[in-house]
């Protein structure tokens, strides 16, 4: 009941003058220019703009913290090699280095993907080496008396045993790709819902604003969903899926 009630204080500080209209929106202002937006397409297609550099970037970070991942999880000389610059890479803020790929990558779609890229390339990265760190090793010598090894060890033991590590690792970098979105398309965007709020901020328009905001989280919120779907699912073997 909070959420509504807070909806409804908020309509009333609107339709009484307490919260003008250029510091925020009535809610039914908000719904009336969703559904504007919606009707002319406005909405939908800058949405779909979104979320493509979204998954794009999601794309290459989720392969990239995967690939180094296993690389350093499963040998010393690959944790040698690649943990200590990722560790020190990770140090460093993603949104700080906007600049400097607008520098290397100009102000198109390559630095807005980049920047995603390289947030969610860290969380999968962590969790999956984590996971191939963590598997049991009693799992692995069993699984070396029955004869595995080499390659059949990792993918039917190791890798399945990090799964659940690497789709914690996927909620995060999806909740961090909407976050460093929102950032990215404020470099020089065309089309986009962060290109809708640059032109709602030089206009005042709140409404507009509002809109877009909702979408993003949204947007968020059902990818996440969408993934503790698939884990329910890839996870069912696990003890704590298994219905009583």
């Amino acid at each position: 009941m909070s959420p509504l009630l807070l909806i409804l204080l908020w309509e009333l500080g609107s339709r009484l003058g307490a919260i003008p209209t250029h510091i925020l929106a009535a809610p039914s202002s908000v719904v009336k220019t969703a559904w504007d937006m919606v009707v002319s397409s406005e909405l939908p297609t800058n949405m779909l703009v979104s979320l493509g550099r979204a998954l794009a970037g999601l794309a290459i970070g989720v392969t990239l913290g995967s690939v180094l991942a296993v690389a350093a999880g499963l040998t010393r000389a690959g944790e040698n090699a690649v943990d200590p610059p990722i560790q020190m890479l990770r140090t460093l803020p993603s949104l700080a280095l906007s600049p400097l790929f607008i520098v290397w990558f100009g102000i198109g779609e390559t630095p807005k993907i980049a920047l995603i890229a390289l947030g969610t390339m860290f969380p999968i990265y962590l969790n999956l080496y984590n996971g191939i760190r963590g598997v049991d090793p009693k799992l692995i010598e069993a699984a070396r008396s029955f004869g595995l090894k080499g390659w059949d060890l990792i993918a039917d033991v190791i890798l399945p045993g990090a799964l659940p590590a690497f789709l914690l690792g996927l909620r995060f970098a999806l909740a961090g790709s909407w976050l460093i979105l929102v950032v990215a398309e404020q470099i020089n965007a065309s089309a986009g819902l962060g290109y809708l709020i640059n032109n709602a901020r030089d206009f005042s328009r709140t409404d507009v604003i509002v809109v877009c905001l909702l979408v993003y989280a949204l947007l968020g919120l059902g990818a996440d969903a969408l993934v503790r779907a698939v884990e329910r699912r890839a996870l069912a073997w696990r003890p704590s899926f298994i219905k009583s």
